[in-house]
């Protein structure tokens, strides 16, 4: 059996401003509260051996961070549609 893992992240950019990072910037990735639909596509990367960006995962930079981060008991859609007017 093939060990290899298929990795498919997505790059650190900010969800509510865009802004991309550099290596020595603050970066943070939230994990907003699982549905059953994550919880199952946690189970088909398992199963098919992949590494890919959470479903329930964004990240954010450091002026975006603590509104997030305030937000990560719901599920992600509900914390975006609050996010949603930080943007720009």
């Amino acid at each position: 059996m093939n060990n290899t893992y298929i990795n498919s992240m997505r790059p650190p950019i900010c969800y509510i401003c865009g802004k991309r990072f550099e290596p020595s910037e603050k970066v943070d990735i939230i994990y907003f509260k699982k549905q059953d639909s994550d919880i199952e596509w946690e189970k088909r990367m398992k199963r098919e051996r992949k590494v890919e960006h959470p479903p329930y995962a964004e990240w954010f930079c450091a002026e975006h961070f603590e509104a997030a981060n305030k937000l990560k008991h719901l599920p992600l859609h509900e914390a975006l549609k609050l996010l949603k007017p930080l943007g720009k």
